[in-house]
């Protein structure tokens, strides 16, 4: 198995429990972003910069994804398009997307835009909070524990 991480607005608590858990169970954790990271030193833990532009990150995640392997990120539509190759997808507050619910979030996200889109203001994500981190980190040792030696 292999972590990817849309990590272009990861939480830097999410970052350091994705770089500790790739050391500590040997999984290879790649952070893909427009920009430069800071990574600790291991061969286990890869950066890739792609360019700037609408998606270009979403893009290259599903380009590398293989079945069975785990993305985190936040974006629905990315988490959509790597359930469909047979991966899995985690949000950084701790949510595991699965096939049985992806398509409701995937609605339920395109609803919100498509008011936004029509002058309502719909409100943000709620700020990145310690019991989200508590929760990604507890979604996080549970699904490795099903699937790293898969």
């Amino acid at each position: 198995m292999h972590i990817y991480a849309d990590a272009d607005a990861l939480p830097g608590p999410i970052k350091e429990i994705l770089c500790r858990a790739a050391v500590r169970l040997g999984l290879r954790l790649t952070l893909v972003a427009n920009k430069t990271l800071q990574i600790p030193p291991s061969p286990l833990i890869a950066t890739i910069r792609v360019g700037q532009g609408f998606d270009v990150v979403d893009a290259a995640i599903v380009k590398l994804v293989s079945p069975g392997d785990l993305v985190i990120t936040a974006d629905i539509p990315l988490a959509a398009l790597v359930i469909e190759k047979d991966a899995h997808a985690l949000n950084p507050r701790g949510e595991l997307y699965t096939k049985d619910n992806i398509q409701g979030r995937l609605a339920m996200r395109n609803l919100l835009y498509e008011l936004r889109s029509g002058g309502v203001t719909t409100g943000g994500p709620p700020p990145f909070h310690n019991r989200d981190k508590e929760a990604f980190a507890n979604q996080l040792d549970i699904f490795l524990t099903r699937h790293a030696n898969q």
